[in-house]
């Protein structure tokens, strides 16, 4: 039904942000919310997938095709959902993971919040020959510092962040101790955690 949606982003919280289109906030789950929160007043385009279900209408978003196509076609394998789907593109490498799939790389699969060695298996049968086709346009996020400030609300966003797309308390915790130091943006903290975690 939706493509894009075209406004100002007015909230960004751990699991979503809301877009502001002509005085008409629209909740889409995404999968790196602080991406979204550079400038509050800047006008962004973000594409949009609606999954309905018998008891719950939602909206995805995605920074731009590439990301949104992806995405389509990983919520086309048995036993991966719409979120299972997200917490895998929160991973800043998208090469990475075209890789893996189309090197039948089970065990780099495995590393997503969710995904056992059945649901990898399932990925690669399903995708290998399809995920080739999908263009990509490298890496999401750019590199961050793997540092940051102890106790702060920046860090804290980030966390739940992660556990909204399914890590584990224990990884949570573990990369938190490689999290403190520097003061960063939350945006940046996420893609730090991400990339330990992955």
């Amino acid at each position: 039904m939706y493509e894009y949606l075209t406004g100002v982003v007015s909230i960004v919280a751990p699991q979503y942000i809301v877009i502001d289109v002509n005085g008409v906030g629209y909740k889409l789950l995404v999968a790196n919310p602080y991406r979204f929160n550079e400038d509050p007043q800047k006008q962004v385009r973000v594409y949009v997938y609606q999954a309905v279900r018998d008891d719950d209408i939602s909206l995805f978003g995605f920074n731009d095709q590439d990301e949104k196509q992806l995405f389509m076609q990983l919520i086309n394998v048995s036993g991966i959902g719409p979120k299972s789907a997200l917490a895998i593109l929160a991973n800043p490498d998208h090469q990475g993971l075209i890789d893996a799939i189309a090197n039948n790389n089970v065990g780099y699969l495995t590393k997503f919040p969710g995904i056992g060695k059945k649901t990898a298996s399932q990925i690669v049968l399903d995708l290998e020959d399809k995920i080739t086709a999908v263009a990509t346009t490298g890496p999401l996020f750019a590199g961050a510092d793997e540092e940051a400030a102890g106790e702060n609300p920046a860090l804290a966003d980030a966390l739940a962040a992660l556990k909204a797309l399914g890590y584990k308390e224990r990884d949570v915790k573990k990369v938190k101790k490689h999290l403190q130091g520097k003061q960063k943006t939350t945006d940046e903290y996420l893609r730090s955690a991400l990339r330990l975690l992955n």
